[in-house]
């Protein structure tokens, strides 16, 4: 996994994690109920504003490896999957831009997926091409730091 980081991991800020999902099938996703998840790649944009920073980011890589079960937040659900893995990180330090890199991605989104506290319609994305995605990830970060 490659990370695109500043090294200002105290200073927290917005990541968007790239998200590989190598199977199709449907998941329950906490009070989301049971979505679709086709095979392809995902982005999912967070914040880690918070006194851990991107330490939030350390515990979603725990999930996708099966090294923390519990499940507080939507993308928990899909990182626990087993054809689920990150791929890549990619964060911007000390801002706080989650809702404006969310909107800006490339592909589909999954309605209401981890913007129940905001306006939103989702803050994931899926696009069947990694590059295509990535390039707007990329884009949308350098756009809005």
């Amino acid at each position: 996994m490659s990370d695109d980081s500043d090294g200002s991991e105290d200073a927290g800020g917005t990541y968007t994690l790239l998200i590989e999902r190598t199977g199709d099938g449907r998941l329950e996703v906490g009070a989301l109920g049971s979505l679709s998840f086709p095979e392809g790649w995902y982005a999912y944009t967070g914040s880690a504003l918070g006194p851990g920073g991107f330490s939030r980011v350390e515990r979603h890589e725990r999930v996708a490896a099966g090294d923390h079960d519990a499940r507080h937040w939507h993308v928990d659900y899909l990182l626990g999957a087993p054809d689920t893995r990150i791929d890549q990180v990619v964060r911007s330090a000390g801002v706080d831009i989650e809702c404006a890199v969310a909107g800006d991605l490339a592909g589909s989104r999954i309605r209401e997926f981890g913007s129940s506290d905001c306006g939103c319609d989702s803050h994931l994305a899926f696009h069947p091409d990694r590059a295509t995605l990535l390039g707007s990830v990329d884009r949308a970060h350098r756009t809005h730091r």
